[in-house]
């Protein structure tokens, strides 16, 4: 049997989050959180953060799933 972990593509990360609502809550947190990080370190206000999370949502949440749901799967398997 192998070690290697399977991968997980873009239409498995997606599927997941549309078919279970905390993990589509979770993985949103988490970009959410990296991309405030981001923001903030450009020197933007965090008062301006929900105005600009709300024009990049879309984008982020789609380009950022596997990644995302990577990074739950692996807190989930720490639990």
């Amino acid at each position: 049997m192998s070690d290697k972990k399977p991968t997980i593509t873009t239409h498995m990360a997606r599927m997941a989050m549309n078919n279970d609502p905390e993990i589509r809550t979770w993985v949103e947190q988490w970009l959410k959180n990296r991309e405030r990080e981001k923001y903030l370190a450009t020197g933007a206000g965090e008062d301006t953060f929900d105005n600009h999370w709300l024009y990049v949502k879309p984008e982020t949440m789609h380009e950022g799933a596997v990644e995302g749901y990577t990074a739950y799967v692996e807190q989930s398997r720490k639990k």
